[in-house]
């Protein structure tokens, strides 16, 4: 009798387990903010002023891409963005952990989105901080979950 019980317990459990995944499997992923572009950054705009130029990329958590050029005599994409309040973060071992680009915030801790960081089409080794400026070179920033 006590064998009865314990396997009808199981099997209750083991039933409400499944149901519960199945909802869970049938839920609409939640979208990814689109964040604001605080910053005022205009697609197409050149900003700054320098010898080298720079395209820059920006895509928020729904696709929506703002373009822009960047002019630059700083020696790292980081110190030429951050000296134009493109990006902010925050500094670490590692480098500089970008939370923001123009005004948009991506935190993993809060919402599991980061910004993944690409040089010409490639993610990068690198941070912003250690990536050098090369002229006519794309650096791309895209909210990543």
């Amino acid at each position: 009798m006590k064998f009865l019980k314990k396997t009808r317990k199981t099997i209750a459990f083991l039933l409400a387990l499944v149901m519960a995944l199945a909802l869970c499997a049938c839920a609409k992923p939640m979208p990814i903010a689109a964040g604001k572009n605080t910053v005022g950054v205009k697609d197409g705009e050149t900003l700054g002023k320098g010898a080298t130029a720079f395209t820059v990329e920006v895509t928020d958590g729904q696709g929506t891409k703002t373009d822009f050029t960047v002019k630059t005599d700083e020696k790292t994409v980081g110190a030429a963005l951050q000296a134009l309040n493109i990006i902010s973060g925050e500094k670490s071992e590692y480098g500089l952990y970008i939370k923001e680009v123009i005004g948009i915030t991506a935190d993993y801790d809060t919402d599991g989105t980061y910004w993944a960081f690409s040089v010409n089409g490639e993610l990068s080794q690198k941070g912003v901080d250690q990536t050098y400026v090369k002229n006519g070179d794309i650096y791309t920033f895209t909210v990543t979950k």
